[in-house]
């Protein structure tokens, strides 16, 4: 691959990596657990760029640039202003800024093709080609040269005040953004929002659905016939019906509103997934230090409550199944002092998925070798597992200021293996370095194959 001044980032090299780390090289080697055409996609919500790693060798294979930094030659558009590099939350307030602020949320669609990400601050979703992992909608930079980026960055589709998690519906046909400022689901049409990224008045936004008080997500049934949304303001879990047309379309219809007062109190629930089975809903409620899990049924009723310690402050579950056993990770944003080499990181819980419902609990955990873990996914196989990071790696360690990504072989999903940790490195604009840092979503993708959203 041939790296554009503009993509190109700094890592370690495949070589130095295998060196240090054996079953790394082993991977890469091999190719065992990962496609050649598998990547691993991380949102960085403090640069706003996304990297992406190849996890055949465990680097950085590029970024992709969501900053509108250097589109012009001048100030206030460079990076560098005056020869002084300012603060990049300095940079994204500037008037003249139109590029990405807080890209957060992230899903891929159901044949791994295309990438939906939220801009936090932008009130926005920008589309990804996961097979040429470009910025669908960018176009030429008319002021393009030695001292400007080649690309000028799309508006994206706007969706509202605080959008926080993007879900595609199971057929593909659409994305549900939980609009968290304005208490609605914004449903797009997903081909229109490919054609209004370009530029077409196309009309991506086909409605709002109003929901409960600060939505954090969206996720649905596996027979896409119900969906489920959880907040980050009320300790609820409301029930759509989706009625889906001969087209495709929704057309949701409210069937239930739980109160979960018990499980979370606070009234804090980021994230839900469904187990690969499709027979089960997994909540984390971060200010609860708990996870919970509820039958996938019109009316759920509650399967088990799993407390994770005092501040254990959950963020993502990601589920492993393969000969081995069955378990949920869940990820833990404490920073714990005693992990290897005596450096403080987070910790993983392991759960055993296989016990009866109401007697699962946590029955192990192990360092992510970075700090605050949050975003997790494992590669269709089951057998490695991912993890981003939202702080830097600790002083003295050997990367030191990088935000970095951790990778396991979860072949026994209860003794994980660690391959590798990934710094993240920085993107090298005309006018100097943004670092990559604060990692919030990450999704392990297979273009073309099924993913999770399927």
């Amino acid at each position: 691959m041939e790296w554009t001044r503009r993509e190109f980032i700094t890592s370690v090299s495949a070589a130095a990596l295998a060196t240090a780390f054996p079953l790394g090289r082993a991977l890469a080697q091999t190719g065992s657990g990962a496609n050649t055409r598998d990547r691993v996609i991380l949102c960085n919500e403090d640069s706003n760029t996304l990297s992406v790693i190849d996890p055949n060798n465990n680097t950085v294979a590029t970024t992709i640039n969501l900053t509108s930094f250097d589109e012009d030659p001048r100030p206030p558009f460079r990076l560098a202003t005056g020869g002084v590099t300012p603060t990049h939350a300095a940079m994204v307030t500037k008037p003249l800024y139109h590029g990405a602020i807080n890209i957060h949320g992230a899903a891929p669609s159901p044949d791994n093709k295309l990438l939906a990400c939220t801009g936090r601050g932008t009130s926005n979703v920008y589309l990804i080609d996961l097979e040429t992992m470009k910025v669908i909608g960018n176009t030429p930079n008319p002021q393009t040269g030695d001292q400007t980026n080649a690309e000028h960055l799309t508006s994206g589709v706007l969706v509202g005040r605080e959008p926080h998690e993007p879900t595609f519906s199971r057929n593909g046909k659409e994305i549900w953004v939980a609009v968290r400022g304005e208490n609605r689901i914004a449903t797009l049409d997903t081909a229109a929002a490919i054609k209004e990224s370009r530029g077409a008045a196309s009309g991506a936004l086909r409605l709002y659905v109003n929901c409960l008080n600060g939505p954090a997500q969206a996720w649905f049934s596996a027979d896409g016939k119900l969906a489920y949304v959880i907040s980050q303001k009320a300790s609820q879990i409301e029930v759509f019906e989706t009625n889906v047309d001969r087209d495709g379309f929704s057309r949701p219809k409210r069937r239930a509103l739980l109160d979960i007062k018990n499980q979370d109190p606070f009234g804090f629930t980021p994230f839900e997934k469904t187990t690969p089975d499709g027979k089960e809903l997994w909540l984390s409620h971060k200010l609860a230090d708990s996870l919970s899990a509820w039958s996938v049924v019109p009316e759920p009723r509650l399967l088990d409550t799993i407390p994770l310690g005092k501040m254990a402050r959950p963020n993502h579950v990601e589920f492993v199944q393969n000969g081995k056993g069955k378990v949920v990770y869940a990820s833990r944003a404490r920073v714990d002092d005693g992990g290897p080499g005596d450096v403080a990181s987070s910790q993983i819980a392991i759960i055993d998925r296989s016990g009866a419902a109401g007697s699962r609990k946590v029955v192990g955990t192990f360092f992510t070798r970075g700090r605050e873990a949050h975003g997790l996914w494992t590669n269709p196989e089951n057998t490695l597992l991912y993890v981003a990071h939202e702080q830097d790696e600790l002083p003295n360690t050997p990367n030191a200021g990088q935000t970095v990504c951790s990778a396991f072989d979860v072949s026994d999903p209860f003794k994980p293996g660690f391959v590798a940790q990934i710094p993240l490195g920085e993107l090298v604009l005309p006018s100097g370095k943004l670092r990559n840092k604060k990692s919030i979503n990450l999704v392990y993708v297979r273009p073309g194959a099924r993913s999770q959203t399927a």
